[in-house]
C-alpha cells in the first residue's frame, strides 16, 4: 500500500483523525498542542492521532493529500476540517463541538 492509500485508509476507517507532531500526551509543537486541547475541550473520547514526525512519507504525504501545507490536520468522518487556526475558529463558534458530537454519536 502506498502512502496516499495508507492515509486514505486511516481517514476513512476512523471517525476522527488528527495528523500532528508528537502525540496527544506529548505534542511536539504549539499548534499540535492547541489542536489536542481543542479536541479535549469538545469532549472527544476517541481520536486516531498520527505522529507525522515518525514517518517522513506520511508527513509529506498528508500535505499533498489535503493540499494543505501545515500540520496539524484534522479529519472528521473522512472530511478534511483544517489546521489549528481553523479548529480554533470553529471551536469559538461552536461548530467544532457540534461536528465532533455528531461523529461520536454515529460511532457509539
Amino acid at each position: 500500500m502506498d502512502t496516499r492509500e495508507a492515509i486514505k485508509e486511516q481517514i476513512n476507517s476512523h471517525p476522527v483523525v488528527l495528523f500532528m507532531k508528537g502525540t496527544p500526551q506529548m505534542p511536539q509543537c504549539g499548534f499540535s498542542a492547541s489542536a489536542v486541547q481543542l479536541l479535549s475541550a469538545c469532549g472527544l473520547k476517541n481520536v486516531l492521532a498520527i505522529d507525522v514526525l515518525v514517518d517522513p512519507a506520511i508527513r509529506q504525504g498528508i500535505k499533498e493529500y489535503s493540499n494543505w501545507p501545515t500540520i496539524p490536520q484534522l479529519y472528521i468522518k473522512g472530511e478534511f476540517v483544517g489546521g489549528a487556526d481553523i479548529m480554533r475558529q470553529m471551536f469559538d463558534s461552536g461548530e467544532l463541538q457540534k461536528i465532533i458530537q455528531e461523529a461520536q454519536a454515529e460511532n457509539i
